[in-house]
C-alpha cells in the first residue's frame, strides 16, 4: 500500500523515523528489476511451500514436469542459505544506505536463516547445494524440460524487462526518477521572500493546499515556485491543510505529527511579512518542535517573541481551520492539490505536467 498509494495511513511497523518500513518500502532500493522485493520474498515462499508438497502434486497429471525435483528439501535449504546471504546485504542497505530498518524484513532474514539451518541439518550444507545441481544438470539432460526451461527463462527475462522499463510494479521508482531533481534539491533555488508568489496583479489565482510533513509536498513547493517565476500572470496562494488531529477534525487517525505546529508558525510570519520565507524554511529543515522553529526563524530575521504569541493565538488556529474547511467543500482529501478556476488537481504530475495542467486549466 505504501508503494502504491502515496496518502496511505501509516502501517504498524512504521513506529518512528529509523523503524520505518514504508519509508524503506518507498525507496528505489526496496525493488528488483522493477519489482518491490516484498513480491520477490512471496515468490520465493511460495517456492519453498509448493518443495513441501512436491512428492504429491508430481501425481498429478498436468503437474508431472515436478518429477525433475528429485531432492525438495536441498533445494529449500539452498534457497535458504541464499536468501540469508542476500538478506545481510540488504540489512547493510537498510543500516547505511537508507539508515532505516524494518522490522518485517528482519523477521525474514531469520525466517531464512532458520529455513536454511533445519533443511541442511540431516545432509549438511555442501550436499543440499550438491543436490540441487545435479538435480538441476539431470533435468536438463531431458529434452523438453530443457526447452520448457529455455521458454520460461525467456518468457521472465521479456518479463523483467518490461517490469524494470514501465515501473507498473514500483510506481516510487519511477517517481523518484521524475521528481530527482527536486527531491535531491537541499533547498529551494526558486524561493521567494516575502507574502506574494508570483504577479501581485496575476488573472490566474493558483490555490495550493500542503502539508509540511508531505514529502511530495516539499517536492511540489519547489515546483510551484519554479512556475511563479516561468508563468507571469499567475499568482498562488497558499492554503494549509495538515494531515494531523491536532487541528484537522476530518482525520480518524494521525498521519502526519507535527504539520498542525509548523502550519501556525507559517501563519503566524505572515504578519510580519514573511510567509514564503518560512513556508520554504519549513520544507527544507522539517524541524521537530517549537524550539527549532524559533532558530530557523532567527535566519530570518523575525521577532520571535511575536512569533510564538502570534502561532499560538485563537486567530492563527482559526485560520488553518478555514483553510482546512474551505478545502474540504471543494474536495481536497490529501497533499498536495492545486485549485485553479472550479479545476482540482489532486497529487502532483512531472513539472511539464503540471505546469500543462496549470495552462490548460487558466
Amino acid at each position: 500500500n505504501a508503494n502504491f498509494n502515496p496518502y496511505a495511513l501509516s502501517s504498524f511497523c512504521s513506529v518512528n523515523d529509523f523503524i520505518d518500513c514504508d519509508g524503506i518500502a518507498k525507496t528505489t532500493e526496496a525493488q528488483f528489476f522493477g519489482i518491490p522485493l516484498a513480491l520477490w520474498g512471496m515468490f520465493l515462499y511460495a517456492f519453498i511451500f509448493l518443495m513441501l508438497y512436491v512428492d504429491k502434486l508430481k501425481n498429478i497429471r498436468f503437474l508431472k514436469f515436478l518429477e525433475v525435483f528429485k531432492n525438495p528439501i536441498s533445494y529449500i535449504a539452498a534457497l535458504g542459505i541464499i536468501s540469508f546471504g542476500i538478506s545481510m546485504i540488504l540489512m547493510c542497505v537498510s543500516l547505511f544506505e537508507i539508515k532505516k530498518v524494518c522490522i518485517l524484513c528482519f523477521f525474514t532474514y531469520l525466517l531464512n536463516l532458520l529455513i536454511g539451518v533445519i533443511g541442511a541439518k540431516e545432509k549438511g550444507f555442501k550436499q543440499v547445494f550438491k543436490d540441487s545441481v545435479n538435480d538441476l544438470i539431470n533435468g536438463l539432460r531431458i529434452k523438453k524440460y530443457a526447452i520448457a526451461l529455455m521458454g520460461v527463462l525467456i518468457a521472465v527475462s521479456g518479463l523483467l524487462f518490461y517490469t524494470s522499463k514501465s515501473c507498473i510494479l514500483a510506481p516510487q521508482v519511477k517517481n523518484g526518477q521524475e521528481y530527482k531533481q527536486y527531491m535531491n534539491a537541499k533547498t529551494n533555488k526558486y524561493a521567494v521572500s516575502g507574502n506574494i508568489l508570483g504577479n501581485e496583479n496575476a488573472n490566474i489565482i493558483i490555490y495550493s493546499y500542503t502539508d509540511y510533513r508531505c514529502p511530495m509536498c516539499r517536492v511540489y513547493n519547489i515546483m510551484i515556485h519554479k512556475i511563479a517565476k516561468e508563468m507571469k500572470n499567475v499568482r498562488i496562494i497558499h492554503k494549509n491543510y495538515p494531515l494531523d488531529t491536532e487541528c484537522n477534525k476530518y482525520l480518524r487517525e494521525d498521519f502526519h505529527v507535527g504539520a498542525c505546529m509548523m502550519a501556525k508558525y507559517a501563519v503566524a510570519a505572515e504578519k510580519q511579512g514573511k510567509f514564503w520565507d518560512m513556508n520554504s524554511l519549513l520544507f527544507d529543515k522539517q524541524p521537530n518542535n517549537d524550539e527549532e522553529i524559533i532558530e530557523l526563524a532567527k535566519t530570518i530575521g523575525l521577532d520571535t517573541e511575536q512569533l510564538k504569541e502570534d502561532a499560538n493565538s485563537i486567530e492563527t488556529l482559526h485560520k488553518i481551520q478555514k483553510d482546512i474547511e474551505d478545502g474540504h467543500k471543494i474536495g481536497v482529501e490529501g497533499t498536495p492539490t492545486t485549485y485553479v478556476n472550479d479545476l482540482l488537481l489532486l497529487g502532483i504530475k512531472p513539472y511539464k505536467e503540471l505546469k500543462a495542467w496549470i495552462e490548460n486549466a487558466k
